[in-house]
């Protein structure tokens, strides 16, 4: 017997698209017994609220019409939307589809916090031939643990032992999924003695991305075939597998630095390509973050494709300005040097009548920002370049940026990655050769706002700001027990006071490439608390 893998981008709600890529796969694999594809394949992953429109259903039931017709010698396993004609609960099933050769049959998720899938119990065994297959959908393999304050592990609930469990997913890439995802996995093969096919999706939507890195566990938990990280694919493996014990066929998980990479450069490429945008602009200051958002980006889309601007002012130094002209030179980008201060000195004219002699203060630094965002928003206008926003994690954390101004984009590339993380990004891009200029990454950081500006003027140092951060967002510390590890009394209640301070800001700002396992979009935390 022979299973294939299909590990595909799908575009959301790009139903007729999706639909084609699922049968150019099917006859790839014509020979099979079986073709996997992954969770909501057909609709694409996550629908949102795309699933309250009837016509959104009705597509989706069309499409499976055509494919069955299509594919009608192929036996496939499809994720889609399916309605709930039961008259009680949510309005849909997130269900796994089979079809073959007339027959239709559906398996339902088990566990769903979904608006409109309604949970069910029902006994998800595919007769293959002489083969019971499990058909289990996303988490439903989760608890491993037998913890019943958990989801229970769906195969603990059948009744007769299946010979292959099959799992349709769409699983979130963060930095420490991968070797946590094999890991429950493995251990529910260990547990039940049953080989396990795992098909995730791969892609990026909006902020969300998935890695992939399907794979197949034999009867002894080992990995005997594995699916690329990042990529698309589609694998086709005999049974025979089932049996081996090659440890050498395990799964490689990339390290983090490299899974980062790999990960947002994705997530550029396919937030353009899926909505038919091709060029991206940003502003381009001399420092970290923006030479390594530029660097990420010539890489997703293409140097000639993304424009620098450069906007020095009063306070800008001479190596921030040829820091910012390397930077685009050693990518082979173009760039635009674009000067601020006649726009800043027009502003403090205009304000005059209403500042008086009030002195230099964040207002006028604010004032830099803003005229930078109307710059780079301007040219966009007229170009149709795309703006992707600069700011890391530990700014967005503390509320270090300008609302209007250099917070302005439509995507934030490294907004989930803190600013040591960043320094670790720019050396492993540079693994190779000098790709961001060795000094951007060395020298102190600064927003060149006012004379001498350095960004401990207002922060704590980035390795003690960032652990404090860590603690709090991904830990889910709270300040008292931050303070308990050994950290300053006075520093941690400032800054957990800052993250609670700023969630108007990130509220209002692009959405971020998520790469760790607690991004700020879901943190969903009030915006006016106490």
């Amino acid at each position: 017997m022979k299973i294939t893998l299909t590990q595909i981008n799908f575009i959301v709600g790009d139903i007729e698209g999706n639909k084609e890529k699922i049968i150019a796969a099917a006859h790839k694999a014509k020979d099979s017994s079986l073709v996997v594809f992954s969770e909501l394949s057909l609709c694409g992953f996550p629908p949102y609220n795309m699933l309250a429109y009837n016509d959104f259903i009705e597509r989706c039931e069309k499409a499976i019409d055509e494919i069955a017709i299509k594919c009608d010698d192929i036996p496939l396993l499809i994720g889609a939307p399916v309605r709930n004609t039961t008259g009680k609960g949510k309005p849909l099933f997130n269900a796994a589809i089979f079809l073959h050769q007339g027959k239709r049959q559906i398996f339902k998720k088990k566990h769903d916090v979904s608006t409109y899938f309604e949970p069910s119990n029902e006994n998800n065994i595919l007769q293959l031939g002489c083969m019971k297959v499990a058909v289990t959908i996303g988490d439903d393999l989760y608890n491993t643990g037998d913890d019943e304050l958990l989801m229970t592990n769906r195969i603990d609930d059948f009744e007769e032992k299946p010979e292959i469990i099959v799992n349709l997913a769409a699983d979130r890439f963060d930095y420490q999924r991968a070797a946590k995802r094999r890991e429950i996995l493995r251990m529910t093969v260990l547990k039940h003695e049953i080989p396990l096919i795992y098909v995730n999706q791969v892609g990026a939507n909006a902020n969300l991305i998935y890695d992939g890195g399907s794979m197949v566990f034999g009867y002894n938990g080992h990995v005997v075939k594995s699916l690329p990280f990042f990529q698309e694919d589609v694998a086709t493996l005999d049974c025979e597998l089932f049996i081996s014990t090659k440890k050498e066929d395990e799964q490689v998980i990339p390290e983090k630095m490299e899974l980062i990479h790999d990960a947002l450069v994705l997530g550029i490429r396919d937030f353009f390509h899926k909505q038919g945008f091709k060029k991206a602009i940003l502003g381009l200051s001399g420092g970290l973050d923006s030479a390594l958002v530029i660097a990420l980006a010539a890489k997703a889309l293409g140097a000639e494709n993304v424009l620098g601007i450069l906007m020095p002012s009063q306070f800008s130094s001479d190596h921030s300005v040829n820091d910012a002209i390397a930077s685009a030179e050693n990518l082979g980008c173009p760039y635009h040097i674009v000067p601020i201060k006649p726009a800043f000195d027009t502003f403090d004219e205009m304000l005059k009548p209403i500042f008086k002699d009030m002195p230099f203060d964040v207002t006028e630094e604010n004032i830099q920002a803003r005229s930078r965002g109307l710059i780079v928003m301007a040219i966009s206008n007229k170009f149709g370049n795309i703006l992707l926003n600069t700011s890391n994690k530990s700014e967005a954390s503390v509320g270090y940026g300008t609302l209007y101004g250099d917070l302005c984009g439509s995507l934030s590339v490294i907004g989930d990655i803190y600013k040591t993380e960043a320094f670790e990004l720019c050396r492993y891009i540079n693994r190779d050769k000098e790709i961001i200029p060795w000094h951007t990454i060395n020298k102190p950081p600064s927003a060149e706002l006012r004379p001498n500006q350095q960004d401990t003027d207002s922060l704590p140092d980035y390795p003690v700001l960032d652990a404090i951060l860590y603690q709090h967002i991904e830990c889910n510390k709270s300040a008292s027990e931050i303070i308990a590890q050994g950290y300053d009394e006075a520093l941690v209640n400032k800054v957990v006071r800052m993250v609670f301070r700023n969630d108007f800001k990130r509220f209002q700002i692009a959405p971020a490439l998520a790469v760790s396992p607690k991004p700020f979009a879901m943190r969903e935390m009030p915006i006016v608390k106490k």
